[in-house]
């Protein structure tokens, strides 16, 4: 065994891809990060733990990105929003999955991974993970994208590469067993925006939109339970990267009867202040919700996956469009959600808008996307960071979801 893995350890470095020394059981900690030019033509990113990490480093195109895998990692170091030096643009960094923390780095070009490695701690400097990427072709990093990339979760390890001791990461899931015979609690889904690697719109003040999502969905959850009348699933409970696609899935695995997704984006307008709620079409209602669709429709890509290699059945699942029927119903609880909102605060002139939102493409659960306010906005950031903004939101939307299954004779 240990020739075995001598063996795919040269073939890792060939191939773009390290591994490093077997960490201990305690996650590790980032407590410093630094980009620099290395030489005229490399760029070095170095990323300062506090111990010794197992990582795997592959290549995504269409952004150009360098992906970078860690066990569950905490984050202690500053972080600037807004980077670019040399090659490197930007990165971002949050927790991918359960057993996954994961770094994008952004790159204005075509790269290829000269080198990655672990230096162990040495004077002032703790154990460093250092990254040198320099120019290349798009055809070169095309090729090396395809060697290097994430395995689906029924694949191994990649070209003879030992996966990291948290397994390999989860790309694909199976299609949603058929539907069941609805439970007597009616099933509501809700999906709080973004999250782990992707915060989603960040404000004026800092306010990371995955943190209010989460914050009001949470509320949302209490509220419903405590009727007695609702079973409520969360697309996610705590800070942590979902696709687009499992959201959809998560919703319908579960008998979903509702499916409610929070955000709080930004405007390119710092006036723009107020709440809204969207539905499915493929036309949109206007440019704005056109360019927010396009947006949110990016999450995966922010947060470093990879598009293609779906199967038939997820693919079908973010291609159809939804029924009539239940469009008809999305857009009737659309209509019952606005002045519910309107009793807690400003909504949009035309509150109720039309965009291709991936996350609203189940075609048998009817679904909605609400729009509790702009971060970009300094009114509705400082009042969806408030508790009892929050609250008031939270029954708003519950006392919609109680009117929409009242409607139907439910």
């Amino acid at each position: 065994m240990y020739g075995f893995w001598s063996r795919a350890l040269a073939l890792v470095a060939m191939l773009l891809c390290v591994l490093s020394a077997t960490p201990p059981a305690s996650a590790a900690t980032v407590t410093g990060v630094r980009v620099a030019e290395n030489t005229t033509t490399t760029t070095r990113f170095v990323l300062d733990l506090s111990e010794n990490v197992n990582f795997r480093v592959f290549l995504l195109s269409e952004p150009y990105r360098v992906v970078l895998d860690l066990p569950t990692t905490s984050w202690r170091a500053d972080m600037p929003p807004r980077l670019r030096v040399g090659l490197i643009e930007g990165f971002r960094f949050g927790t991918f999955d359960n057993t996954t923390s994961r770094v994008v780095i952004d790159v204005t070009r075509p790269v290829k991974v000269e080198r990655a490695f672990i230096l162990p701690p040495q004077g002032q400097f703790p154990h460093r993970l250092v990254l040198d990427v320099s120019g290349s072709t798009r055809e070169e990093f095309l090729r090396s994208a395809a060697l290097s990339g994430a395995p689906p979760a029924s694949a191994g390890p990649v070209a003879g590469v030992a996966p990291p001791s948290t397994g390999p990461i989860s790309l694909t899931k199976p299609a949603p067993p058929p539907r069941k015979k609805a439970p007597d609690k009616k099933v509501v889904v809700i999906d709080p925006g973004h999250g782990g690697v992707d915060p989603g719109a960040i404000g004026e003040s800092g306010t990371f939109e995955k943190e209010i999502t989460l914050a009001i969905g949470q509320q949302l959850k209490r509220k419903l339970e405590a009727t007695g009348r609702y079973r409520v699933v969360m697309t996610r409970d705590k800070d942590v990267f979902v696709r687009l696609r499992d959201r959809v899935e998560i919703g319908r695995q579960a008998g979903g009867q509702l499916f409610i997704s929070l955000h709080a984006d930004s405007m390119p307008d710092h006036d723009t202040r107020g709440a809204s709620v969207y539905t499915l079409s493929e036309k949109a209602s206007d440019d704005e919700a056109q360019g927010l669709a396009q947006r949110e429709n990016r999450a995966d890509l922010i947060a470093g996956v990879a598009l293609e290699g779906e199967s038939p059945e997820v693919t079908s699942i973010l291609i159809d469009l939804a029924r009539r029927e239940t469009m008809n119903l999305s857009a009737n609880m659309a209509t019952l959600v606005i002045p519910e909102l309107e009793r807690q605060g400003k909504v949009l002139r035309k509150g109720h808008r039309f965009a291709g939102f991936a996350v609203l493409k189940a075609p048998d659960v009817p679904s909605i996307l609400v729009e509790m306010g702009y971060l970009s906005n300094k009114v509705d950031e400082r009042q969806l960071n408030t508790r009892d903004y929050q609250t008031k939101m939270a029954e708003a939307l519950s006392r919609a979801v109680d009117r929409f299954f009242a409607g139907l004779g439910e």
